[in-house]
């Protein structure tokens, strides 16, 4: 019998020594696909009834070599009594490329329409090189400016002096943008970004984007999001156009 829990023992210790002395397992990769889907909603009934509805998509395509792939999109549309107030697609695909540590060079193609500044449509593809001011865990803070072309075609609507006009221009453009991420915690962190497009014969014909906004975690998976969106275009088709619109967005997210 004593033999018998001797050599139990002398198993035991065996065996958890072994445990021990197994490595663990390394952690997986990280996916290379990430990002998140967005949906927003806002209701008022009363003396006036109004709707308005956003959607949103970020992916960025990342298998950790020197390309990335980045995709967003924003979809806004908004009626009030029935009357439609506010129609609004931006689109951006971006294919960067780094050189070194902090510099990188891109491609992308910008669309943005908007039926309330008569943009029936905008493409401006261009390509650009970048710099990374700040890569840390907590804080990335990106700069890059490029040159490129904009289509654009504006639908101005009849009045009671004219009819409706088509107006389609082709220009060279220069751009520049910038995108910062602070992490507030690990569950929340604010982001600013900033596109400017200018027509490089007239730099004072040019759009401007801004946002800023601030997301908190819900869940593992999904956060909610407050951003401000300010557009600027400082030649609108018609004289009827305002040249700023800003809208605030509270968005549910989906995390991938």
């Amino acid at each position: 019998m004593r033999k018998f829990i001797s050599m139990f023992i002398f198993l035991t210790a065996s065996v958890t020594t072994a445990a021990a002395q197994t490595p663990a397992a390394p952690a997986p990769p990280p996916p290379p696909w990430t990002g998140s889907v967005g949906f927003g909603l806002s209701l008022n009934r009363g003396n006036t009834d109004t709707t308005n509805i956003n959607a949103t998509f970020e992916g960025t395509y990342d298998p950790k070599t020197q390309d990335v792939w980045r995709f967003k999109g924003l979809y806004l549309r908004g009626d009030t009594n029935g009357t439609l107030a506010v129609d609004r697609l931006d689109l951006l695909g971006r294919y960067e490329r780094t050189f070194t540590g902090r510099v990188y060079g891109f491609a992308q193609l910008q669309y943005l329409k908007d039926h309330f500044k008569q943009i029936d449509y905008l493409w401006a593809p261009s390509v650009g090189i970048g710099y990374k001011l700040i890569a840390t865990p907590t804080t990335t803070f990106n700069v890059d400016g490029g040159f490129g072309l904009k289509v654009e075609q504006n639908e101005i609507p009849a009045t009671a002096t004219a009819p409706q006009t088509t107006i389609r221009t082709t220009d060279p453009v220069v751009n520049a943008s910038d995108k910062f991420e602070y992490n507030l915690s690990k569950t929340s962190k604010i982001t600013e970004g900033f596109i400017a497009l200018w027509n490089a014969d007239d730099f004072g014909d040019a759009l401007y984007t801004f946002s800023a906004g601030i997301a908190a975690s819900v869940t593992a998976r999904t956060q909610l999001k407050v951003e401000l969106l300010n557009t600027n275009k400082t030649r609108p088709p018609s004289p009827t156009v305002k040249k700023n619109d800003v809208a605030l967005l509270t968005t549910f997210l989906y995390k991938f």
